[in-house]
């Protein structure tokens, strides 16, 4: 692509006009400064910036807005377009798609709607799932290919891996780690370009949460084994199969139809007494959550029973601590099987990070216990956020905040950049400011508190609009969104129905 025009004859320079121009130049690099070091300065007193971008749906056509409601690239792509890094303005198109044979074509835009890396064949963004089936999307690195074979860029451009692989793929609900396949071999390599496990295997899959925990491989003779991070044997390569089940340097593996548990030496440690081993107890000393007639129990390393296997699942969250479930509900028992809470729960989560416990009901309604077990709050959890450490919670058609010593916050302390702060009065909705002073009047049947990029969204008379960083109305309540589960709004743009693509939709 050219990148500019060069003229054969060069004209005899004015060298008073060459430094008048220079000076100019400097003049204006100073007074971009100036402008970005005021810029800077309001965001950190509650301007919202810009910097990220979102697809957008309108006339049954994909475009990209950025985080002021701008069109960068218009609507006009029949399939939607790719935001692998919703910070990056690298943006992957597909076009020319044979739906007979799954062929199709890929072109990478930027924020100026120019096409880029372009000596590649095809550039496809690294797809990836959670633990619950939800779509994610490798955030540092894009697959490309070139002569029929596979390499790896940055997403600024730069070759991190040749392109002499047969297939790269996510490791599932691992960020940052990619299977390769060279030779019909597999091993493993990072976003940074690394390979971690050579292409020797003829399987690889990851054993724990992260690669850091090691990997499960399968040789040419269809056996099992572990490597760590180095490459270093853990475990020989001689099993029917390794679960992904570990803890303390003990694995369960299966070896000649039996699963056992054996250690780091590939000895046996425990073999008889159970179907199948849930969970190698890292908080109790030689212990493990078993499985008898597909129900689940604890027994120790000497198979002596501890707990009856009479539960349809148990997991030790804290030393000797249960989250188990019966007749489909669930509750928490202790290692004596009593009852810490009985069973009466759609479901229990235990988040390490805050040492909180979250028992959901039939109504959707939470009860937030600390590390005792001690009831600190109930209502609907809206988010919980382990990196700024607060749980949001609507309690009474009310948003309150708690951090994880549940001392209750005000969303101005939580989140000091933002301009408009959601109030009720008289059973209306406006917004104040940080001082309490009315922005917007208590006019509104529902309304969502600002988001990161200066928008909240209003509801009147059944329908929904948005008001913007001063609470000018932007877009009037024109829209119905009683089936969105989240409504959400930038500038004239609301969130998509299915909240898991993350696009922004407009009439």
């Amino acid at each position: 692509m050219s990148r500019g025009r060069r003229y054969d004859a060069e004209p005899k320079l004015n060298m008073k006009k060459v430094f008048a121009v220079i000076i100019a130049v400097i003049v204006i690099i100073m007074f971009v400064f100036i402008i970005r070091g005021l810029l800077t300065k309001e965001t950190s007193t509650g301007k919202i910036t810009s910097q990220t971008y979102f697809a957008s749906f309108k006339d049954n056509k994909w475009g990209v807005i950025d985080s002021t409601g701008k069109n960068i690239i218009d609507p006009s792509y029949k399939d939607m377009i790719i935001i692998p890094n919703n910070k990056v303005g690298v943006f992957i198109c597909t076009y020319d798609i044979n739906y007979e044979n799954g062929e199709y074509k890929t072109k990478v835009l930027n924020e100026k709607n120019e096409k880029i890396y372009t000596e590649y064949d095809k550039i496809e963004v690294i797809q990836n799932k959670d633990n619950n089936n939800n779509l994610w999307y490798e955030k540092e690195a894009l697959r490309v290919q070139k002569d029929g074979k596979y390499g790896l860029i940055n997403l600024s451009g730069k070759q991190i891996l040749s392109t002499n692989y047969e297939e790269i793929v996510a490791v599932p609900g691992i960020e940052n780690s990619f299977k390769i396949k060279r030779d019909g071999k597999y091993g493993i390599v990072d976003s940074e370009g690394k390979i971690v496990v050579e292409p020797q295997y003829t399987d690889i899959d990851i054993l724990g949460e992260d690669n850091k925990s090691g990997f499960i491989v399968k040789n040419d003779a269809g056996k099992y084994g572990i490597v760590n991070y180095s490459n270093k044997q853990i475990l020989e390569i001689k099993y029917d199969s390794v679960e992904k089940v570990f803890g303390k340097d003990l694995y369960v593996v299966t070896l000649d139809g039996k699963q056992r548990v054996v250690n780091k030496e590939n000895a046996d440690v425990l073999v008889n007494g159970f179907d199948s081993i849930k969970q190698i107890l890292a908080t109790q000393e030689n212990a493990v959550v078993f499985t008898k007639n597909n129900k689940c129990g604890v027994m120790n390393l000497s198979g002596e029973v501890q707990i009856e296997a009479e539960y349809d699942s148990l997991e030790e969250t804290k030393v000797g601590v249960f989250i188990a479930k019966k007749a489909d509900k669930y509750g928490i028992i202790n290692s004596s099987k009593e009852e810490k809470m009985p069973f009466n729960y759609n479901s229990i989560v235990y988040n390490k990070k805050a040492d909180i416990f979250i028992l959901e009901d039939n109504d959707f309604n939470s009860t937030i216990l600390n590390s005792d077990l001690e009831t600190k709050a109930t209502g609907i959890l809206i988010e919980l956020n382990d990196d700024k450490g607060y749980i949001k919670l609507r309690i009474d058609d009310n948003y309150k905040y708690y951090n994880f010593k549940f001392e209750e916050k005000q969303e101005r302390e939580i989140f000091s950049n933002r301009t408009l702060f959601l109030s009720k009065k008289d059973g209306k909705y406006g917004y104040v400011d940080k001082d309490e002073k009315v922005i917007v009047d208590y006019i509104y049947d529902d309304a969502m508190e600002q988001n990161d990029y200066g928008y909240a969204a209003i509801k009147k008379d059944g329908k929904w609009g948005c008001v913007d960083i001063k609470g000018n109305v932007i877009q009037e309540p024109t829209y119905n969104l009683d089936d969105y589960l989240l409504v959400d709004f930038i500038g004239r743009w609301h969130l998509g129905l299915d909240i898991n693509m993350n696009y922004y939709n407009q009439l």
